[in-house]
């Protein structure tokens, strides 16, 4: 008898939420619970691993499944999650004295996730590879460059697309969770003492018992959330019913049990502290999770970059970073892009990072600290999305978000005494992030007065019926960015070539702060007389703009419109410096940089090659 639709949609679409939302924080205990006893940081002791293993389960409790799964999950933005998505909202629901804060808090945001982009493949699979060290010692020098060689091959395939691979990360990542909850369960039965740690009083004495190794014992435990930001950034991807539902069924309790499985280990066997994962495993099965392990993390690996190529997606259609060029890597799906620029400098910075940690727990540091930043700037906005836009009381929301808030703040603060250690990587990749985003932004705000000269659209209507009755044959389309001035392409052009087309259209490119517009949206064509039209087109920040497929759609509608006689005008603004600049030296000279490496407007918004005129204009910065 076949399964029912009804019953095969919600498997498959949770099979894959398991695959690609929970790579990340599932492969954690590879290294979270080794990291709190990292270089004898903590003693050995009974109360002490009971402490460690109780602070675990109730992190794990109030942080993802409490704040996470339950509160922030809702707060989507039309389906869509994420740092950017969740900006974009409160910046569309705040009074406008607060949106310089927000939008500096959303850019912060986005700098940090790029620096949890890099160093999850990283800390990833070094932490899959340091089995190989506990098998046989002897091949620990091989952990580094094989770590390298896996992370090489997986950035090099990116352009291929993760469609083809994307059916097996759900198998693989099911088997992985219930290997590792039967790894747990199995040293549970052994000590079943360990299940003590389920009361939160054993958490609360760690701090009693330990005040002068609380906070870096603190700073440790919080990878074991890892990946937390997924689950709210993959809303899109799927929806809130297949993530709550897949982490409550198998996530969560997979992970507590090899949690308390690893606690129990050290319970009996306090030298398993070396890597308590692996030492749970029996020894004839050691190569064979190697390489389970070593599959999960690569799928982990692949789904954070693969949200640091739609947050940079994002980036470029809302104006917070230069055209790239983007390769969509799937014709079903929107969210598939692959952006080389940033795939190069990701394997750039994941293989220094391996080369110069060396090993999993030297990551740690930096690894939580830019996981730390994320959720503190998460917290912060959905604070004010309760207030502005769900119209929450200032108690309620205090009440709720406020204690969240003190988590964040601790964790935060616990990993920034780690800066030495490795946290100054997260930040100084961060800075460098936030450095490019503020720059373009200030850069483009610094042009707007240099191009004042440009001609509304209501100036040059009354103009239209003056024009020269002959036109030569075909259309033209002039680009430009706002719909309320006359393109700059169109000024040029007529300026220096005095001559029309048949039909001309003013084409205004919009992107809405919504992930999605309507399809009846899309579109405004306003006739402006004498065959010249407005046409103004709309998209969200995850959609696609292919200028050819938006006038096929056209020529639907209008049938003398012929792309293979219609000629495309675009303008490339090039900024030249200038002695008087709203911009530091350093920013000109980056601005500059930025604006002259920038993509094409033929290639960003697939416009037919052979149908393109482009027109250089300088812009004093």
């Amino acid at each position: 008898m076949k399964n029912s639709p009804s019953f095969q949609q919600p498997f498959h679409l949770a099979l894959a939420t398991i695959g690609v939302v929970y790579g990340d924080i599932g492969t954690s205990p590879l290294y979270a619970l080794k990291e709190c006893f990292f270089e004898n940081r903590l003693p050995l002791q009974p109360h002490a691993i009971l402490g460690v293993t109780s602070l675990i389960f109730w992190l794990l409790a109030s942080i993802v499944t409490i704040k996470y799964i339950t509160l922030i999950l809702r707060a989507d933005h039309n389906g869509e999650g994420g740092i950017l998505a969740l900006t974009t909202l409160v910046l569309g629901s705040i009074p406008k004295n607060y949106k310089h804060l927000v939008l500096g808090l959303g850019m912060l945001g986005t700098a940090l996730f790029y620096g949890d982009g890099v160093i999850t493949p990283a800390i990833s699979v070094l932490g899959a590879l340091e089995g190989i060290s506990v098998a046989t010692p002897s091949l620990q020098k091989i952990v580094v460059p094989l770590a390298v060689f896996i992370l090489t091959t997986l950035f090099l395939i990116q352009k291929r697309g993760t469609s083809k691979l994307g059916h097996w990360f759900g198998p693989v990542m099911v088997t992985w969770f219930g290997v590792i909850g039967s790894l747990g369960l199995i040293q549970i039965a052994k000590n079943p003492i360990i299940l003590k740690t389920l009361e939160p009083t054993y958490a609360l004495y760690f701090f009693w018992d330990y005040p002068h190794l609380a906070a870096p014992i603190l700073g440790s435990v919080v990878l074991t959330i890892t990946g937390v930001e997924a689950l709210y950034a993959d809303i899109g991807h799927f929806n809130v019913f297949s993530i709550r539902t897949s982490w409550f069924i198998l996530v969560w309790p997979s992970l507590i049990l090899n949690y308390l499985g690893q606690g129990a280990l050290l319970l009996c066997n306090p030298e398993a502290v070396v890597n308590p994962f692996y030492f749970m495993v029996p020894s004839w099965g050691i190569y064979p999770m190697v390489i389970l392990a070593t599959f999960a993390t690569i799928i982990a690996s692949q789904s954070v970059i693969s949200g640091v190529f739609s947050l940079s997606w994002q980036a470029v259609q809302l104006g917070y970073l230069p055209r790239m060029r983007v390769i969509h890597t799937s014709r079903l799906k929107i969210g598939q892009v692959y952006v080389p620029l940033m795939n190069f400098l990701m394997l750039l910075i994941t293989i220094g990072a391996v080369l110069f940690f060396q090993s999993s727990n030297r990551l740690g540091a930096a690894y939580g600290l830019a996981i730390t930043g994320i959720m503190t700037i998460t917290t912060l906005l959905t604070i004010l999305l309760a207030l502005y836009r769900w119209r929450w009381s200032f108690l309620k929301t205090v009440s709720i978000f406020g204690i969240f808030l003190l988590f964040d703040l601790s964790l935060l603060g616990t990993n920034l005494i780690k800066l030495t250690e490795g946290g100054w990587f997260s930040i100084v990749i961060a800075w460098i992030i936030y450095g490019v985003i503020t720059t373009w932004k200030q850069g483009r705000q610094a042009l707007v007065p240099d191009i004042q000269w440009q001609e509304t659209l209501l100036e040059f209507i009354p103009k239209i019926p003056h024009f020269p009755s002959y036109r030569v044959p075909g259309t033209a389309v002039f680009m430009g960015n706002n719909p309320e001035k006359l393109p700059n392409s169109f000024q040029v052009h007529y300026t220096h070539t005095p001559v029309l087309h048949d039909k001309i259209f003013f084409l205004s490119i919009i992107t809405k702060t919504v992930p999605k517009v309507p399809t009846e949206d899309r579109l405004k064509l306003i006739p402006l007389g004498n065959q010249i039209y407005q046409l103004v087109a709309s998209y969200g920040f995850s959609e696609i703009v292919n200028i050819q497929n938006l006038f096929e759609k056209i020529q639907d509608k209008q049938k003398d419109i012929n792309l293979s006689n219609t000629t495309f005008f675009v303008t490339r603004g090039m900024p030249v410096s200038s002695s008087f600049s709203r911009l530091t030296r350093w920013r000109k000279l980056l601005f500059i940089f930025l604006a002259h490496n920038s993509a094409h407007a033929t290639e960003f918004f697939k416009i037919p090659y052979h149908r393109v005129v482009e027109l250089g204009i300088r812009f004093r910065v």
